[in-house]
């Protein structure tokens, strides 16, 4: 296969309640002593003499509170007047007896004591709510809200209903996240402007790494202020490689010291390289030293695919959505490498999905690692570039959007 040898230049988210007093009667009476809320107690003997016609006194009414019926005054004895009522029982619960009728009796019978009232019930208040939550505390990536306070618990029987806890204020959200992948604009086009060079040449633009070769003539490309390109080749190209991305230089920089590498494109392409029978390539393109490797990522292409560049298969792998085949691939070039003159062969590694696509995110390091799991290593990368390689023909391509980080 012809392969373009040529360098990149460097670049680089109760209230308190208080019960309704229900004063329930008898609630906590003490027992009655004998006519303690009843009946009077015996009137005292009256003086010899005739016979008495007076009516013994009646038992005083019991109070609500004394629950012992009152004992009747006993009858008087030859006494003629008529016995005085017992006084009103304050709060018993009883009801007294009326005394016997005097039988001559000159006084009637004492009134009965008066009957003790029940114990006035108190009723407890209720508790009052407790203090509602605390705020929440910001997230960090997209933090969630505090969680809201939890209202009091309601007051106790009899006491008024405790007051609601205070509602906890809402946690601040947390700080964006970065590093998350883009989505791309599928329908992107491409900006206006733009510096055309032409020939087999190199330079930086939109903070990234360009460059343009060919092992013929008559191709260009189109650099922008932004991450994109565009390229335009003919016959007499010969094997024609535009690309722009991210260089380490020429000594490169261990895929481990990388971060995560990611490409975001969309892009469009015409003309027909199927008649020449040759090889093309749209995806993403690189080199490592120690060992040398030049390697492809291939998402789309002017041919049918997937395809076999003529190498061994070294299994599948499923990446950013779709499914890649592993392919070996041992070449001499015909354009030199980036890995030094005493190097005159080298390995090619390439994933090649197996249905095209012309939009989206390519997850390079996840590529790296699947090569590295079939024994397929790389050695210090040098580049990571988005590509368009055409072994042949005359068309187009255009990338409105073509951008590469490392994080």
């Amino acid at each position: 296969m012809l392969s373009p040898r040529q360098s990149l230049g460097s670049i680089c988210v109760i209230a308190p309640c208080l019960a309704a007093l229900a004063f329930a009667a008898c609630a906590t009476s003490e027992t009655p002593s004998a006519g303690d809320g009843g009946g009077g107690t015996s009137p005292t003997p009256g003086d010899a003499g005739s016979t008495g016609s007076g009516t013994g006194g009646s038992g005083a009414v019991g109070g609500s509170g004394g629950s012992t019926t009152g004992t009747a005054g006993a009858i008087g004895t030859g006494g003629s007047g008529t016995g005085t009522a017992g006084a009103v029982g304050t709060g018993g619960s009883g009801t007294g007896t009326a005394g016997a009728i005097g039988s001559g009796g000159s006084a009637g019978g004492a009134s009965g004591s008066a009957g003790r009232g029940g114990t006035t019930g108190v009723g407890t208040g209720g508790t009052a709510g407790g203090r509602g939550g605390v705020s929440g505390t910001g997230g960090t990536v997209g933090g969630r809200g505090g969680t809201t306070g939890t209202g009091g618990t309601a007051g106790g029987r009899g006491g008024t209903t405790g007051s609601g806890g205070t509602t906890g204020v809402a946690g601040t959200g947390g700080a964006t996240g970065t590093g998350g992948a883009t989505t791309v604009d599928c329908n992107a086009t491409l900006p206006s402007g733009g510096t055309v060079h032409n020939g087999t040449t190199q330079g930086t633009a939109a903070g990234l790494s360009w460059s343009l070769w060919e092992n013929g003539s008559g191709g260009s490309i189109t650099t922008f202020s932004v991450p994109a390109f565009s390229a335009a080749f003919g016959p007499s190209s010969g094997d024609f490689l535009a690309r722009i991305g991210m260089s380490w230089g020429n000594s490169g920089k261990a895929v481990s010291a990388l971060g995560t590498v990611t490409a975001q494109y969309t892009e469009t392409h015409t003309g027909d390289s199927a008649a020449n029978n040759t090889y093309s390539y749209i995806g993403i393109y690189g080199w490592s030293v120690n060992p040398c490797i030049e390697w492809y990522i291939v998402d789309d292409t002017w041919k049918s695919s997937p395809f076999n560049p003529g190498g061994t298969n070294k299994g599948s792998v499923m990446i950013d959505g779709g499914t890649y085949n592993i392919v070996l691939r041992s070449t001499t070039g015909t354009g030199g490498n980036r890995c030094g003159s005493s190097v005159t062969q080298w390995n090619q590694y390439y994933s090649i999905r197996t249905a095209k696509r012309s939009c989206g995110t390519i997850t390079i390091t996840d590529h790296f690692a699947a090569w590295a799991a079939q024994s397929l290593p790389l050695g210090n990368v040098l580049e990571a570039s988005i590509l368009a390689e055409i072994g042949g023909g005359t068309g187009t391509v255009s990338f409105p959007i073509a951008n590469v980080t490392a994080r």
